[in-house]
């Protein structure tokens, strides 16, 4: 444990004689437990500069926290300090330049319910607490973004706190590399964004969420599905953008589900959906409902925290029938002590497709689709762990390269899996924004610095 003291930090600090500590240090994914030397609420942006600064005085590793869902823990630690910024939580809008500005701590459910208010949409995550900036920086799918592209797409400029504490703008015509990084790269590597400024989509009445279930389902059936939904995608409408899930649940068994949200009509998503209900024993609905009601119903299905191990890849081409079939077969039997194991498949294609892959710092533009491994347990975390790392192996030799939003902390080259052929250009504004490596954490950019080695070890100069 580093000696320091606490004076210097503003905002709101919670260290672990505080009798909520245990509480607050708590991250979504509760199999990480992480154990930070203080938590830091910022409310403005000298709190986050004094933060930076006082890290740096005390040479203690940092972290930036919002919703706190980076699923391998990456925004908390042992013995570092967290940034949180979930109480940085302002939204405007200005109507007449079609513009949405919002602080760096927004989650997506405060986000939707501020821009619903005033007849928007807006292509952010599925997940409500999961925080925007975090979403952004790291692409951003969301079930608007066959329609409206990723959530990074719709970005036009950022505020960051440096590792100096000082203020950088970022957009296309300023400071251009750090925008162009800021698409794609993730959050944590570069700064503390604490405020956002996106283009606004156009106002929407009603969207139709489309929910379809098989509620037994047998590996062949789920190879089927398997088939068929990648023969759908490629020709569906942009207008809709689903989540399709094989699983296994020890309380329904072997099933499948898609569920997501098309901008239109019921009876034309009717028309759009039909090959995705041929396979018999389906049941479906569809719902002409606000975009508020829709995102609400399908954030409705995340629970406030669960434990979890996953992976994910990029599906680039299509999966051969014999390939499908031993997809479907990784999660026929569960883990000791897990609940849920499921492979999930999140619609790309559409606007996603249509930006250059040079463009932003997001690479796999051209995947047909992302492929989420996951397993959710009571006990054992070990044995799930080594139970994702067993059936990855497979997965990984027939799909490229993994999404960073979706991190796995076993990828033995995590830059280029993330990253493809953007990595040197990477490295180079990591250099250039954050030449010391402040801002570092597992899988970062910059490479990581243990936090459990000494202070000096991890190398980082006072200003």
């Amino acid at each position: 444990m580093n000696t320091c003291n606490f004076n210097g930090l503003t905002g709101r600090v919670v260290t672990p004689d505080d009798p909520y500590y245990n509480e607050l240090r708590q991250v979504y994914n509760r199999s990480v437990q992480k154990f930070p030397l203080a938590i830091v609420y910022c409310l403005n942006q000298n709190d986050v500069s004094n933060a930076v600064l006082w890290a740096r005085k005390y040479h203690i590793c940092l972290r930036i926290r919002n919703g706190g869902h980076n699923y391998e823990g990456y925004s908390t630690g042992n013995d570092v300090l967290d940034i949180d910024l979930s109480e940085m939580n302002q939204i405007t809008i200005d109507e007449d330049a079609h513009l949405l500005h919002v602080q760096g701590g927004v989650t997506n459910k405060q986000l939707y319910e501020f821009v619903s208010s005033k007849g928007y949409p807006f292509p952010g995550g599925t997940c409500p607490s999961v925080g925007v900036s975090g979403y952004a920086l790291g692409g951003g799918f969301g079930l608007s973004c066959r329609y409206f592209g990723l959530g990074c797409d719709s970005l036009l400029e950022i505020r960051m706190v440096n590792y100096e504490g000082c203020m950088v703008n970022a957009s296309s015509q300023e400071n251009a590399d750090l925008f162009w990084a800021c698409r794609g790269a993730g959050g944590g590597n570069f700064g503390v964004i604490v405020s956002m400024t996106f283009r606004l989509p156009h106002k929407v009445n009603k969207v139709t969420i489309i929910d379809i279930r098989y509620p037994h389902a047998d590996q062949e059936k789920q190879s089927l599905f398997l088939q068929t939904w990648q023969d759908w995608l490629k020709d569906a409408d942009q207008r809709v953008t689903l989540i399709s899930r094989i699983y296994n649940s020890l309380y329904e068994g072997l099933a499948i589900i898609a569920r997501g949200i098309f901008y239109g009509p019921p009876e034309a998503a009717l028309g759009i959906i039909a090959p995705l209900l041929e396979l018999g024993g389906v049941k479906y609905s569809l719902k002409y409902v606000t975009f508020l009601e829709a995102v609400t119903i399908i954030g409705d299905f995340y629970p406030p925290y669960e434990k979890f191990k996953s992976a994910s890849r990029f599906a680039l081409r299509d999966f051969s029938n014999c390939e499908s079939l031993k997809i479907a077969g990784l999660i026929k039997e569960r883990a000791e002590g897990s609940v849920y194991a499921s492979i999930s498949f999140y619609a790309l294609g559409g606007k996603v497709a249509e930006v250059d892959e040079e463009e932003t710092a997001f690479f796999y533009r051209k995947a047909n689709y992302i492929v989420w491994l996951d397993t959710v347990f009571d006990e054992h975390k070990c044995k799930n762990a080594a139970w994702i790392a067993d059936r990855f192996r497979y997965l990984e030799s027939v799909t490229k390269g993994s999404y960073v939003n979706f991190p796995y902390a076993c990828l033995p080259c995590y830059l280029e899996e993330y990253y493809g052929s953007h990595v040197c250009r990477l490295k180079k504004v990591k250099e250039k924004y954050d030449p010391f490596n402040i801002f570092t954490f597992p899988q970062g950019i910059g490479g990581f610095y243990d936090t459990n080695f000494t202070a000096s070890k991890c190398c980082i100069p006072s200003r």
